[in-house]
């Protein structure tokens, strides 16, 4: 059997409402050969049992995103690997796009554009894709996508509750800066709407003002809970 090209890796927590939406949209490039793991960080809602039958690999694991995206990185087969929120969706021929993005670079992210009520999404996601391009820094809402030999090389997520993929991204910059492809991801701006967006921008640009000056990651979290 040749090596799967891809391998979708998702964490999921309590996720019921939007979950199999999420993963049926995933269908066709399952179809194309792509294979989808989902990570479980231990929902108390109906999420696992919805997954079963909408990907090729249920996985439970410790709750943490970057604990639940090493275990479905462990178990994944593809020769890239793709770290996909639950909230967001893919471009069409994301596939292809990436399959040619790593045939000539280690990693690489996505676009995004951010739905949601606020009118300062848009801004919000238009600074986020220039800062990604200025500093070779991804964020998790961008779909970052590696190649898997580098990713092992780097040793994976870091086990940290917060700043995994700002962390990640640091490692992957010194062999590589990332392909930053202009086509979008789409992702859900429920956290703005929820928090309320000026207050929800401040928290994370104080978040990774304080990362940068040494602030560790579980000090963080607290503050971001």
């Amino acid at each position: 059997m040749p090596p799967i090209p891809l391998s979708i890796v998702m964490p999921v927590l309590n996720e019921c409402e939007h979950i199999v939406a999420s993963l049926r949209a995933l269908a066709p490039l399952r179809a194309f050969g792509a294979e989808l793991i989902v990570v479980d960080g231990g929902s108390s809602d109906s999420t696992l049992a919805l997954c079963r039958d909408q990907a090729d690999a249920v996985l439970s694991s410790p709750r943490g995103r970057a604990l639940q995206m090493n275990a479905g990185a462990r178990a994944a087969a593809g020769r890239v690997l793709l770290f996909l929120h639950a909230d967001t969706a893919l471009p069409d021929a994301a596939c292809t796009l990436i399959a040619r993005a790593a045939a000539h670079s280690a990693w690489g992210r996505f676009d995004v554009q951010i739905e949601g009520r606020s009118v300062l999404l848009p801004a919000v996601a238009r600074l986020m894709n220039l800062r990604s391009r200025l500093t070779g820094i991804a964020t998790g809402d961008q779909a970052l996508f590696v190649r898997r030999d580098v990713f092992e090389a780097v040793g994976g997520f870091p086990q940290q509750p917060l700043m995994e993929d700002i962390e990640l991204s640091k490692r992957l910059r010194r062999i590589s800066p990332p392909v930053c492809l202009r086509a979008k991801v789409r992702t859900s701006g429920r956290r703005w709407d929820s928090r309320g967006a000026w207050r929800t921008i401040v928290l994370m640009w104080r978040l990774r003002l304080l990362y940068w000056l040494g602030v560790s990651a579980e000090r963080l979290a607290a503050a971001y809970r």
